[in-house]
């Protein structure tokens, strides 16, 4: 059995390196490389926004939201899962017109502000993808040991050189042209998977209640996942790359509310499983992952389609994050920077620590928290950039008292800064509203209160693109 896992799992691998390899542009620019300008039609867009977004901790998160907190929290999950897409939808047609020839959140920030706010995005992107990347290899580590006999590290690994591949040899082409496949692909793992699971269950008992939390709780955990899911996805590289990938306006709305769409309605059905292994009072397991107890009842045949779902799962967000780090690098190097060689080696180069981190199975999930808290804390100042008034002041005041703002409520309710900060931390890994709250509102309110009392010198773009 473990031989015919692995040669199942090698083929899906293979069969995604050659669908990339086969979209790639041997003789391409740079820009090209990073960016596909222009290209993909509002389909292309939709379905790569689905399968970018759609890694393996939907197999996690969303059943146990389900499971513990319940419908409500669950649509806020959901919403915060969608919503990136839809703000760039609406955002994104102003974010092209104001720098044509971008590639980067990081030169989005640069033209609004400088260099200075530049290099803080360009960090906390970096930061956020990075986590994202090594949280994804380890996911899928930890299912290669639920679902079958293969050792971890070979499918960590396995999934990390295919990955590379096709992403160093082909670029965003590459990524673009495997998440065509892989949504349809993990779509249709969905539906098989969850139904026969969904089939296999024994009668619903009759004292079943759907899980639930106090309403007030569970408007709190909504609200927290929201702000938490929506500014760390707005942070991600690989959607602001597919903005200036979408061949016009039209294209990148239709296909961002595509995505946004798909996206929830995927959350929601995943999550669901998670309240009906709750439902059916089966051992949810500790730490809970209500998803597998469900397997657990299912045919035994149905472990290979589910690792073969998470591989699908993990590559498509893998890649994309990959060949989004490489466009960060590219173009924070400015012009004189790196060269399509030079891109694929600081991909390469990303990946040894990336896979190291996942290696040792570590727990990403506070320092996801602490990522999301960072891109909260500098979000709206950031997005505030078309705003005429808004200036460089502007905007490090508003990240500044962001995380001023974060600190803030427990330092209030604890009693002294040190506990305030270590709150803002996530000690126990558990989301709670207050930090998020803080951090996003005092960043807002002193953002505009500076903008509208002293608007400074703005950047702005030469015809070429150029920010000076």
């Amino acid at each position: 059995m473990p031989y015919l896992t692995s040669a199942v799992l090698g083929a899906a691998l293979l069969c995604f390196a050659l669908l990339g390899l086969r979209a790639r542009r041997a003789d391409g620019p740079l820009d090209d490389y990073v960016t596909a300008r222009n290209s993909q039609g509002a389909q292309a867009i939709g379905l790569s926004f689905l399968a970018s977004s759609m890694g393996a901790w939907i197999l996690f998160a969303p059943p146990e939201i389900g499971a513990f907190a319940g419908p409500v929290a669950l649509v806020g999950y959901a919403i915060g899962s969608s919503l990136p897409f839809i703000v760039l939808g609406f955002y994104g047609p102003a974010i092209r017109r104001h720098l044509p020839e971008g590639r980067s959140i990081g030169e989005f920030a640069e033209t609004c502000y400088g260099v200075g706010v530049r290099r803080w995005v360009a960090f906390v992107s970096v930061a956020y993808m990075a986590i994202f990347l090594a949280a994804e290899l380890t996911a899928i580590g930890a299912i290669a040991a639920l679902l079958s006999e293969v050792p971890p590290a070979l499918v960590i690994l396995g999934v990390a050189l295919a990955t590379l591949v096709y992403t160093t040899l082909g670029g965003l082409r590459a990524s673009l042209a495997t998440d065509r496949w892989q949504a349809w692909l993990l779509l249709a793992l969905l539906v098989l998977v969850g139904g026969v699971a969904w089939w296999g269950l024994p009668p619903m008992p009759v004292e079943a209640v759907i899980p639930s939390i106090p309403t007030g709780s569970a408007l709190s955990v909504a609200l927290t996942l929201v702000i938490a899911v929506t500014a760390a996805n707005l942070f991600h590289q690989g959607y602001w790359q597919r903005v200036w990938a979408a061949e016009d306006d039209r294209a990148l709305g239709r296909g961002a509310l595509l995505g946004g769409i798909s996206s929830l309605l995927v959350v929601m059905a995943i999550g669901g499983l998670g309240m009906l292994a709750a439902m059916h009072a089966l051992p949810l397991g500790e730490p809970p992952i209500p998803f597998f107890a469900l397997l657990s009842k299912a045919p035994t045949w149905l472990g290979l389609p589910a690792l073969v779902l998470a591989v699908t799962l993990v590559a498509s967000s893998v890649d994309t994050l990959q060949n989004a780090i490489a466009s960060m690098a590219v173009a924070s190097s400015g012009r004189r920077g790196l060269s399509v060689r030079g891109a694929r080696w600081v991909t390469v180069a990303l990946m040894v620590p990336v896979a190291w981190v996942a290696l040792q199975g570590f727990s990403v999930l506070r320092l996801f928290l602490i990522a999301d808290l960072l891109c909260a804390a500098i979000l709206l100042p950031v997005l505030l950039g078309l705003w005429r008034r808004m200036s460089p002041l502007a905007a490090v005041a508003g990240g500044v008292a962001g995380l001023l703002g974060a600190v803030l409520p427990g330092w209030i309710s604890l009693g002294s800064l040190g506990a305030g900060v270590l709150a803002a931390t996530f000690p126990d890994s558990i989301p709670t509203l207050p930090p998020f709250l803080g951090a996003l509102s005092a960043s807002t309110l002193v953002s505009l209160l500076v903008a509208w009392r002293r608007p400074g010198a703005r950047f702005h773009l030469t015809s070429e693109g150029e920010a000076r």
